[in-house]
């Protein structure tokens, strides 16, 4: 037996439109990715944003140096790694070397824009496999420097998955190899890990899980919902309860049969598939399902997709039939696998701990992490509204206008718009607030932006009650919102019932605000 024959493993002949679905996929994320970082990272954490970037990084310097001189004067030499570990350590980012400047993240954006609309139309793909390779780890670099620095903006577990996917499939190769098989391997182990750990949280989590009504209340109290939230939302009960009973078996059963021979694979990755489109339809949750989606794909066949579609031209992307893989391109691969099954230990006892973590990444380059979402639901929806005045707030009879965010609730009469796989960063945080503590830094400086009419930070909302002028005193309330019923619909014409609460943030004037 020669070399050949003995790594004919290697090669997964049956996974050329996985690859392709992976690659352009995976791509065309970062691509959303980059977009949406240029848009709002200036305004939220930028030279002058909501929590500045190079406020971070001057903190992060100056609690390492406190270390550092604690352990001269004890003696006592600790290694980098532990010592950052000690201090909550920054990740990896090009800001910590080259310093942050607002013109500087826009070069990493464009950088990252341009390599992701290279794959999405597919020209690295058209050379040897190290290119699509060296593209996708540029990929990986670029947004893991976003991530590192983004602070609660970007602590949603769609980035450090978009990280882990884009690191994965760098090593997918390109046309000119057949698609590696450890690489479609492990795509399906992010893909267990991602659907097990989510239905683990959930059946670990909130008793609606396990009483089957968690559904009644998540169309309506999800935090961005889309244009059919409301309609899902009024389903009968039963449908609701066969949602949630659906949904287990999409994340607790099918994901054990990703690692089962064709075509049950390919049947598993569609009921996944399908499970993630009914979310699309009926939420806003960023790239999350988009992504998922994509990587199921990593398990459809080829000969399944022929069977079904036989009109769909798969030889335009196959790779030549006498391809093979070059022993340089084995061994990187097979090394990446080994790396990546040495990471999994620590993710795979996290699925089966009693204190199972959700979205937790367990190295610094976040290459293999611990997902999971929404382990407990809540059951009413409270909304903070931000308002102002040009009156003097101590007035009885003072006119408040209400400032209006892109997607979350405000207008009772606006239908909910559908912005993923677009991340509207702000409104999502906004959700938050009444759940935790609502003085959060960045909440009030954003109050202080307001009261300053600043430009960028008014480019974040959907609408300035003072065209730019800057208000006498802004203030904070909260509010009960649920879906109109259909006979309050027809009657008002409403979407949202909001049911008014009381004063959450009291009137504050510019200089009244303490963002210590």
């Amino acid at each position: 037996m020669d070399w050949g024959d003995w790594l004919s493993w290697f090669d997964a002949r049956d996974a050329d439109l996985a690859r392709e679905v992976l690659q352009r996929g995976i791509a065309a994320l970062f691509l959303v990715a980059f977009l949406s970082t240029l848009n709002q990272f200036r305004p939220l954490l930028g030279e002058r944003g909501l929590l500045p970037v190079p406020e971070l990084l001057e903190a992060v310097r100056g609690a390492e140096q406190r270390a550092r001189d604690r352990e001269e004067r004890a003696g006592r030499p600790v290694g980098f790694l532990r010592r950052t570990r000690r201090l909550g350590y920054l990740g990896p980012t090009v800001f910590r070397r080259w310093g942050y400047s607002d013109a500087k993240l826009v070069a990493v954006c464009a950088t990252g824009t341009v390599l992701a609309a290279s794959v999405v139309v597919g020209l690295p793909q058209l050379g040897p496999p190290w290119v699509p390779m060296l593209v996708f780890l540029a990929l990986w670099a670029l947004y893991l420097s976003i991530v590192s620095v983004g602070q609660t903006f970007y602590g949603f577990g769609w980035e450090m998955l978009l990280c882990e996917a884009g690191f994965l499939v760098a090593f997918l190769g390109s046309r000119e190899v057949p698609p590696p098989l450890p690489t479609i391997v492990l795509v399906w182990w992010l893909v267990f890990r991602l659907e097990f750990g989510a239905g683990m949280i959930k059946i670990r989590g909130g008793r609606e899980w396990r009483d089957l009504t968690a559904l009644m209340y998540h169309h309506e109290t999800q935090p961005m919902p889309g244009p059919l939230s409301r309609r899902a939302h009024l389903l009968p009960a039963w449908f609701h309860r066969l949602e949630v009973l659906g949904n287990h078996a999409a994340q607790l059963v099918v994901p054990f049969l990703l690692f089962a021979p064709q075509p049950i694979r390919t049947i598993a990755a569609a009921v996944i598939i399908a499970t993630q489109l009914w979310l699309v339809v009926t939420g806003n949750f960023a790239w999350l399902n988009w992504i998922t989606i994509v990587l199921a794909f990593g398990a459809v066949g080829d000969e399944a997709v022929q069977w079904l579609l036989p009109w769909l031209p798969l030889e335009a992307i196959q790779t030549p039939a006498d391809a093979t893989s070059p022993p340089w391109w084995i061994t990187i691969v097979l090394a990446v696998a080994v790396l990546i099954v040495w990471l999994s230990r620590h993710p795979l006892m996290n699925l089966f701990s009693k204190r199972q973590l959700m979205n937790a990444s367990f190295d610094r380059f976040m290459l293999v992490n611990a997902y999971g979402a929404f382990g407990t639901v809540t059951k009413e929806r409270v909304e903070i509204i931000v308002e102002g005045t040009v009156d003097d707030p101590r007035d009885r009879d003072a006119e408040w206008r209400e400032y209006g965010f892109k997607g979350k609730p405000g207008d009772p009469a606006r239908v909910p718009r559908q912005f993923a796989p677009y991340h509207l960063r702000l409104d999502w945080l906004m959700w938050f607030l009444p759940l935790g503590r609502l003085h959060e830094v960045w909440f009030l400086r954003f109050l202080e932006k307001l009261l300053e009419a600043d430009a960028a930070t008014l480019r974040l909302l959907a609408h300035d009650p003072f065209d730019g002028e800057r208000p006498r005193a802004v203030r904070a309330r909260t509010e009960l919102f649920t879906f109109a019923t259909r006979e309050e619909h027809r009657r008002t014409g409403h979407v949202w019932m909001r049911h008014p609460l009381g004063t959450a943030i009291p009137p504050i004037a510019l200089g009244e605000v303490d963002t210590r």
